[in-house]
């Protein structure tokens, strides 16, 4: 019994170390892109849009609903004219806040600047969830809690899930399959191994 048990151990052991090493360098970060671009690219962009007048030069120009998607407080204590909110902190909180919705998804979907970019909207869905809980006040169905038994409120299942390939990116790259790596190639074949930055991504 104990000679079965060692052969299947080390069968075990020598399948899923074939698949490990057929995928190592590549997989992880392209599938966490991947999810990332059919679960949450769309939803991000239709949101920037959301933020932006219509057509190519609305597209520079900043609604006033993005104020109040974005620093409703200082709507508020503007008396809710928009052009009586000051530009530092708040206009410039909403520039940033608009085309970045834009720009980050975009450079994790392609893996290009892909760390910055994933911790970029680490950044950007931490200060989402806490506008939308502090500022819009969402009920607590909707906020939810880990370690129950619904795995499907908005705030702390979904947004927990949407953390997770980012997470992954920023720690460990994009992969062989990304534009960080394309850009890191001729540096590699001009100046040998490199530890750390683009190389490893």
């Amino acid at each position: 019994m104990t000679a079965i048990a060692t052969r299947l151990k080390r069968l075990h052991d020598a399948v899923f170390a074939a698949i490990e090493r057929a995928l190592d360098g590549w997989f992880l970060g392209l599938a966490a892109r991947f999810v990332f671009a059919a679960v949450l690219w769309m939803y991000f962009l239709n949101s920037a849009r959301t933020k932006v007048g219509e057509g190519f030069l609305g597209f520079f120009t900043i609604r006033d609903g993005a104020y109040y998607q974005i620093v409703l407080p200082a709507v508020d204590a503007a008396g809710g004219d928009v052009s009586r909110v000051a530009f530092l902190p708040w206009g410039l909180m909403v520039v940033m806040g608009t085309y970045g919705e834009f720009v980050l998804p975009l450079l994790v979907v392609l893996g290009l600047f892909t760390r910055i970019a994933a911790i970029g909207m680490i950044a950007f869905i931490t200060v989402q969830t806490l506008v939308d809980v502090t500022v819009h006040q969402v009920g607590a169905e909707t906020i939810g809690a880990l370690f129950d038994r619904f795995p499907d409120s908005v705030i702390a299942d979904q947004r927990l899930l949407w953390m997770f390939p980012l997470v992954y990116l920023a720690v460990k790259g994009p992969g062989a399959v990304s534009l960080d790596r394309l850009a890191a190639g001729p540096l590699l074949r001009n100046r040998g191994p490199i530890s750390g930055g683009m190389a490893s991504a």
